[in-house]
């Protein structure tokens, strides 16, 4: 009982805090998405009958689900190389994954917005080289976002992959290549299986982050490759629709959840830790 009364008073702070900065907050949504612009469930009929929104709620599953696949795969090229490759190639590697994090979304996007546009680096470089006559349409559209979204979150991705890796027992890989196994079929076979749950954490991780990603999708998408969270700006900012705008942030929140829940359902203890 003494051990249960310290431990609540240790996370008695954290709990309040956490109530002060998403519960409160999140109540107010809610309260709003069935109060404005007056009482009833209004509101949700119109999210889920309008088809500009149900377009919306596509268009940022479908980026999700590309970038996640995207920043996973990478994620665990960089981590194979950071978990298992030289001392060089180690501090290289770190060096990849940290920096990112001193700069900002704000300036990553901006960067991807000159290297990407119709007269920026990857646009000059092919016209001088003489491969294309004409700009390619690399901005203002969904490969745009995709491309800015995956750079940042290929980082997020790499530390679950990484610390999976790092569990793997060695003794096992070396008992695969004992009994005759070559190096690719050790991969597929025993070291890809072991490496799974980190896998499905990072997929996770990216997943739920890049679905309330607002500034790289508003920059590099100009507007045309509008997501959830910037139709809940415009909504709010510029309708302005307040209603509809914590209608759709509520539906967002209860996707969420639930994609959470069941995936949490479908994952075996092993996988969980």
């Amino acid at each position: 009982m003494r051990q249960i009364t310290r431990s609540l008073v240790l996370l008695g702070p954290l709990l309040i805090l956490l109530a002060l900065a998403y519960i409160l907050p999140f109540l107010g949504i809610l309260r709003w998405s069935v109060t404005l612009p007056e009482p009833g469930l209004g509101q949700y009929r119109a999210a889920l009958s309008d088809p500009l929104i149900l377009s919306v709620f596509w268009r940022t599953l479908r980026i999700c689900a590309v970038v996640t696949v995207l920043s996973v795969s990478a994620g665990y090229a960089v981590a194979l190389l950071w978990v298992w490759g030289g001392p060089v190639a180690r501090l290289l590697t770190e060096l990849c994954i940290f920096i990112p994090f001193w700069i900002s979304v704000l300036t990553r996007a901006f960067g991807w917005l000159s290297i990407l546009s119709n007269r920026g680096l990857v646009n000059s470089w092919l016209e001088g080289a003489g491969l294309i006559a004409e700009p390619l349409a690399l901005v203002r559209n969904e490969f745009g976002v995709i491309v800015g979204m995956t750079h940042f979150l290929i980082p997020f991705a790499v530390f679950p992959i990484a610390s999976a890796m790092r569990s793997v027992d060695e003794r096992v890989l070396m008992a695969a290549r004992g009994m005759g196994a070559g190096r690719a079929r050790i991969f597929w076979q025993v070291f890809l299986p072991m490496t799974l749950p980190g896998v499905l954490g990072a997929a996770l991780l990216v997943f739920v982050f890049s679905i309330g990603f607002f500034v790289t999708p508003a920059i590099l998408g100009g507007g045309r490759s509008v997501m959830v969270a910037e139709l809940i700006y415009l909504r709010i900012f510029q309708s302005p629709d307040w209603g509809l705008a914590a209608a759709v942030s509520v539906i967002l929140m209860i996707a969420i959840a639930g994609f959470l829940a069941l995936l949490l359902r479908k994952m075996t203890p092993g996988d969980a830790r």
